[in-house]
């Protein structure tokens, strides 16, 4: 059987767009996020640059994988997130945009916002207050605070409370 090390986060937060933006033409596209279905999985791996173990992840009972589209256009997957509904808050384990949404080539901006936006909102749903944790790497501890409004709950822990939680919803999900 094949061991899976820890992964801490270390999706960045490009930019909080009211959708996902278009980054040479500055238009935004409404999106959905839906649950991912074996068939979305298939052409995601590493072969085509994604860089996390989805299959794992989609086989991991306890655990929930999301696709985040654009609307009407529900077979190119822009970002995944993986997330878990424990008993007092959602605990995401990965986010990863697709490999045309990384690096200074990027198509679209504002990925991993939306995500995260998305799982706060389902942690409403749940009644949970819209609290998310993740555990990130060190290095993007800060960032965490200064683009999500994250709190440092000690070591890697990030934690955001409600009222953050609402910014990000109010941003991405206007309905």
């Amino acid at each position: 059987m094949k061991k899976h090390k820890s992964v801490y986060s270390d999706f960045e937060i490009d930019k909080l767009t009211n959708s996902i933006e278009n980054l040479q033409s500055g238009d935004t596209f409404s999106t959905d996020v839906t649950i991912v279905s074996i068939q979305d999985i298939k052409s995601i791996n590493n072969r085509n640059k994604w860089q996390f173990d989805w299959i794992h992840e989609l086989k991991q009972p306890e655990r929930d994988v999301y696709k985040l589209t654009i609307t009407n256009n529900s077979n190119i997957v822009q970002g995944l997130l993986s997330l878990e509904i424990k008993h007092d808050h959602v605990f995401i384990h990965l986010i990863e945009s697709a490999p045309f949404n990384k690096g200074k080539d990027k198509v679209y901006l504002g990925v991993p916002g939306n995500l995260v936006a998305f799982a706060c909102k389902l942690s409403f749903q749940r009644g949970n207050q819209g609290v998310v944790s993740f555990v990130s790497k060190t290095k993007l501890i800060n960032h965490y605070i200064e683009t999500l409004g994250a709190v440092h709950f000690g070591n890697r822990l990030m934690i955001i409370e409600t009222k953050d939680a609402l910014k990000l919803i109010d941003r991405y999900f206007k309905d």
